[in-house]
């Protein structure tokens, strides 16, 4: 029958004679092939500072986020894993004004390795993608199956939220409450209508109605502070204010950017603050 579905059969890429150089090779030449979206190869076989090499250094040219990817033939394994994270954090390190992800491809996660992965992927910006090497017929096929997303926050469900106020904050992070405070402080008199909303999460300034800037828990006295940047043109220009300052901060695909921040670097870098917000809602004051 013709719309007959054909069966494969899954082989291991060494079995069909070729090995892991092979592999990264495919992937370096085609990135798009991992299922991550549209990225393009920067390096190979990168040198890092303690001796080991990065199979394959990708970059995704809309945000600049960089992919580094540790390939493995079989099965993964605790080696794979550490060589992995090691990596990731080398280049993270060197570059920390960009986003950086994790990503592991083997042709098989063992269950166990598995959930050490997707429980080290709620903290660390990890991707497992397995690699299966099918033979149809005579043919070899080779598919890329993404199986650990990194960890997303689920939209909080309002109906669900247990209700929390200031005071639970105070108890549970008062640190994240003064540095909302300390930063509503340099805001408050930009707009009539700013206040504060306590959820489980996070503690929020909302603008307008609209949540404009979120904190965070961190190890005390920090927390990190995100807030939204659509704009292409505006996100570039407050990446040159922080980095003219020294200061380090990440941009996700999600389009926010996240800072470690206390109350002493608030009150510190109260100037930067009000250009940043400024530059975030200039057309807002255009149209007014």
């Amino acid at each position: 029958m013709e719309n007959e579905i054909k069966i494969g059969k899954k082989i291991y890429i060494r079995n069909a004679g070729k090995d892991e150089y092979w592999l990264q090779d495919i992937i370096y030449d085609n990135p798009k092939i991992l299922g991550l979206g549209n990225l393009i190869a920067v390096n190979k076989e990168k040198k890092q500072s303690n001796g080991g090499r990065l199979d394959i250094l990708l970059k995704d040219p809309t945000d600049n986020s960089m992919y580094e990817v540790e390939v493995m033939l079989g099965e993964t394994d605790p080696s794979h894993i550490i060589r992995a994270i090691e990596y990731w954090d080398n280049e993270k390190r060197k570059y920390p004004q960009r986003q950086h992800f994790c990503v592991l491809v083997a042709e098989s996660f063992d269950r166990r390795y598995f959930n050490v992965i997707q429980l080290m992927s709620l903290n660390i910006p990890m991707i497992a993608v397995q690699a299966d090497l099918l033979e149809v017929n005579d043919e070899k096929i080779l598919n890329f199956t993404k199986i650990i997303d990194i960890y997303s926050e689920p939209e909080e469900d309002e109906s669900e939220i247990k209700q929390v106020n200031e005071s639970t904050w105070n108890n549970d992070s008062p640190w994240t409450n003064s540095n909302a405070k300390a930063l509503n402080e340099i805001l408050k008199n930009k707009h009539d209508r700013i206040n504060f909303r306590y959820t489980q999460s996070y503690i929020s300034i909302n603008i307008d109605g609209r949540n404009d800037y979120w904190l965070c828990k961190r190890m005390r006295p920090t927390s990190a502070l995100f807030f939204s940047v659509k704009d292409e043109e505006k996100a570039e220009s407050i990446k040159k204010i922080l980095e003219e300052k020294e200061i380090e901060y990440t941009y996700n695909r999600y389009k926010e950017f996240m800072l470690s921040v206390d109350v002493d670097s608030i009150k510190k870098n109260t100037d930067l603050i009000n250009e940043i917000h400024s530059l975030r809602h200039k057309k807002v004051t255009e149209d007014e």
